[in-house]
């Protein structure tokens, strides 16, 4: 409320109370002015009677005439009320307008006051509603700046909530910027690192095509290159520095094109297409694409059949999020089986992707999904990306993800993707 409309409310309340409390003391001042012609005269007429008691008769037919009342049960000391009168026989007419004068003045005071009541609390809830609608637009990001209403008890309010307004668009533009320049460091690593990438790629093709030239020939079997008599010390020394050199390139490689989709992502560049996917088709392809690592670690996949269930979501990314999770569980199960299942209900599409091993180290679970965190029994070949990388897609497509133990031993994922 402004002062204009504030002085208003007080004035109402003012000036209710002030009536009605006029109107408590006129009827307080009439009751008291109205008794005394009656006790003036009750007491003229004590004496009369007193030294004239013959008179008592004339002075009963006198009021009689004057009243148009009537005699009634006597009273000792007291000749009117013993004769039949009271207050209101002299005061006439007069007492019943007193009387409408005092209740039409009292209902009066008591409308004004609750007209003025009212009229502050709608005022008070249109400011509280003003205030409400005003955080409403901030939470959606179509707040403008907050104009000053006036003074009145809403306006420190009003106020702090402008100051903290201001300072939350600042730390969210501080936060943009900061999270802008983070994605566009990280693409930049990751261009800086193909170049390196495509040089020792280049070396180990030159490498390979010099073998020729060579006393000796890596075979294709690591585990024949140990047998005797089939290569020197020195031919098996350069195989297994030539095997480790490419499999290190292939972890750089696998670091760099992460890097690059975690900077789209961070970035808000990559776009994931929001069509209808089977789960079941999700979960084949995936194991698809790690079969030769599967066969490689004695690992099989169960996708048991469960029908058609589908979910809005990117074919590619979400094949791409489910196989890091079930590469996760290929390095800590190997020579068992990982297993997926699968269910719906109005809510959700729920995934579950468990294995057979020892399951996570307590102290891991709580950062398994941070970017490069590396669990104690990781294996030799990750970088600590794989998790961060499922949970970010996953999330952008109206999911949840964590990971915990089974009960029964080994570790599980546990996927949500909500319908709305």
């Amino acid at each position: 409320m402004s002062g204009q409309k504030n002085f208003y409310v007080i004035s109402g309340f003012t000036l209710s109370v002030s009536l009605i409390a006029s109107i408590v003391a006129v009827m307080f001042a009439s009751y008291y002015y109205r008794r005394l012609p009656y006790e003036l005269l009750n007491a003229v007429c004590s004496q009369v009677v007193e030294r004239q008691p013959e008179a008592k008769n004339l002075i009963s037919a006198v009021l009689k005439e004057y009243t148009g009342g009537y005699a009634g049960a006597k009273v000792e000391n007291d000749v009117l009320s013993a004769l039949g009168y009271g207050i209101a026989d002299f005061s006439g007419p007069s007492y019943w307008q007193s009387v409408l004068f005092v209740m039409t003045g009292f209902l009066l005071g008591m409308l004004l006051f609750v007209v003025t009541f009212q009229y502050r609390n709608k005022k008070e809830a249109m400011r509280l509603q003003a205030l409400a609608d005003y955080l409403e637009q901030v939470n959606m990001g179509k707040a403008v700046i907050l104009s000053t209403s006036g003074e009145d008890d809403f306006s420190k309010l009003e106020d702090e909530i402008y100051k903290t307004v201001t300072f939350l668009y600042h730390t969210k533009d501080v936060a943009v910027q900061a999270k802008r320049d983070f994605s566009e460091n990280l693409s930049n690593i990751a261009h800086q690192i193909k170049t390196p990438i495509t040089a020792i790629s280049l070396s180990i093709q030159m490498i390979k095509q010099n073998f020729s030239s060579l006393p000796f020939s890596c075979p294709t079997d690591k585990d024949a290159r140990h047998l005797p008599g089939r290569m020197s010390n020195d031919g098996n020394f350069y195989c297994n520095y030539l095997e480790n050199m490419e499999k290190q390139l292939v972890r750089l490689t696998y670091l760099e094109e992460a890097l690059l989709v975690l900077s789209r992502i961070d970035a808000g560049t990559l776009l994931l297409k929001k069509e209808e996917t089977d789960v079941f088709t999700i979960l084949v392809l995936a194991a698809d694409n790690l079969q030769e690592l599967l066969t490689g670690s004695d690992t099989s996949i169960d996708i048991p059949d469960l029908g058609k269930m589908s979910v809005i979501a990117d074919l590619d990314w979400t094949m791409e999020a489910v196989m890091n999770l079930m590469k996760n569980c290929m390095e800590h199960n190997h020579g068992g089986t990982i297993h997926c299942s699968y269910a719906q209900n109005p809510l959700y599409t729920e995934i579950l992707i468990w294995d057979e091993g020892k399951g996570f180290m307590k102290e891991d679970i709580p950062h398994l999904f941070e970017r490069f965190y590396r669990g104690k029994n990781a294996g030799g070949g990750g970088i600590g990306i794989g998790l961060a990388l499922s949970k970010e897609i996953i999330e952008r497509q109206n999911g949840t993800i964590w990971a915990k133990n089974r009960k029964e031993g080994g570790a599980l994922f546990e996927i949500h993707i909500y319908s709305h």
